[in-house]
């Protein structure tokens, strides 16, 4: 099975990439994350997100030269509070212009609608869980991989709270077990910047980092995970 790709960045593990996260305040430093293989515009995080213009920082973010995943987060898993309807409008709007797009496992309507939409125009689907207060059993974790497989995932995103090293040791199991899946874990919280260097090693595709506002706990600057990503995986 091919290794699956964002726009032009090709998945396959050898090398984790690293993906520069943030909302509407944060679109010029997106634009320019130096570092940064893939960018994350986040258009729950605008003041008030709308289909044109999140459209519109789309395509500003395009320009930069960069493969652009477009998330609506939902309140229930970090995201801003939204009605259904809106997020459903601005991922209808935002697909044609962002290479891939990261859905809820949990949102099962609105992956049903989104994921043939997603194959059609040949984008990347990325289907994630997050879990805000703690890291759940590895079984559980490896079901929600197996679950996302079966809604038609590129990629499955887990992201979980860290607040000791068990619980990054529950991550890596998840990860060496998944490796060959297209995985992504992510440790949330105080073990959040071992877990981003971890969690790489060991296969997950990639690693999340802050351009400005940190857009979930535990992130580290772009820079910085870029100068760590170049010492650990020389090119």
């Amino acid at each position: 099975m091919a290794a699956p790709a964002i726009g032009g960045i090709v998945l396959d593990g050898t090398v984790p990439r690293i993906v520069a996260a943030g909302g509407e305040a944060e679109l010029e430093a997106l634009a320019a994350a130096d570092g940064a293989d893939l960018v994350e515009l986040r258009a729950d995080l605008f003041d008030d997100p709308r289909p044109d213009t999140v459209v519109a920082a789309l395509d500003r973010l395009r320009l930069a030269g960069r493969p652009v995943i477009l998330t609506v987060r939902a309140a229930r898993e970090g995201g801003n509070a939204m009605d259904e309807e809106r997020r459903r409008a601005l991922y209808m709007a935002g697909l044609p212009h962002a290479q891939a797009i990261d859905v809820e496992i949990a949102s099962t309507a609105l992956v049903g609608e989104l994921a043939p939409q997603a194959r059609a125009l040949g984008r990347t689907l990325v289907l994630s869980a997050h879990a805000l207060d703690d890291t759940p059993p590895e079984a559980e974790l490896l079901a929600l991989v197996d679950r996302a497989a079966a809604l038609g995932a590129d990629v499955t995103k887990l992201a979980t709270q860290t607040r000791d090293l068990d619980d990054v040791r529950t991550l890596l199991a998840v990860t060496l077990a998944a490796r060959h899946r297209g995985i992504v874990t992510v440790g949330m919280g105080p073990m959040g910047p071992l877990s981003r260097v971890v969690l790489a090693a060991a296969g997950s595709l990639f690693a999340y980092a802050a351009v400005g506002r940190p857009t979930a706990p535990g992130q580290l600057p772009v820079a910085e995970l870029a100068a760590l990503f170049r010492r650990l995986y020389p090119a």
